[in-house]
């Protein structure tokens, strides 16, 4: 579709801006994932993302409201987490739309991605979501600041500021 790609082709069109935003998913092992609320206020919460055979794949509680906004909604937003108010860690964010992986082969590759992680695995029910990138940037803060953003219609674009 137009406007949304799977991780490993944003990771193709983009590498460098890929690398950094996985860094910092993967330094925490989850991210902040906002979702549209039926009132349509947002709702941010952590989540626990992994990368399986070139998709970005959350899973989620079984009927837990997460999940439901993004059944009903598939725009979100993932963020990675802040460490320091000064923000020198850098900051990524993600803007995509989630697809319900219901295939039973993908579902497995999930489980076995989770259990090398952390020696645990999800039981049925549960909900899982590959998540399509539809832009994405990335900012780091501090005496010399730089960013990046991405969509596939602009492609990669950077700027930077040297502050003095």
């Amino acid at each position: 579709m137009i406007g949304r790609v799977k991780w490993a082709e944003f990771a193709l069109a983009t590498p460098e801006l890929a690398r950094l935003g996985w860094e910092r998913f993967e330094r925490a092992e989850l991210c902040m994932l906002a979702t549209l609320r039926p009132n349509g206020w947002p709702r941010v919460s952590p989540c626990e993302l992994d990368l399986v055979d070139g998709e970005l794949m959350l899973g989620m509680m079984w009927q837990s409201q997460k999940p439901r906004d993004l059944l009903r909604d598939d725009r979100c937003a993932l963020h990675s987490c802040t460490s320091n108010r000064m923000g020198t860690d850098g900051d990524f964010k993600l803007y995509g739309r989630a697809r319900d992986a219901r295939d039973a082969a993908v579902r497995d590759a999930y489980r076995a991605a989770i259990r090398a992680r952390i020696d645990w695995e999800p039981s049925d029910p549960f909900h899982l979501f590959a998540i399509d990138v539809t832009s994405a940037g990335f900012l780091m803060f501090g005496d010399d600041a730089y960013g990046m953003a991405w969509s596939p219609e602009a492609g990669t674009r950077r700027w930077s500021q040297r502050l003095e």
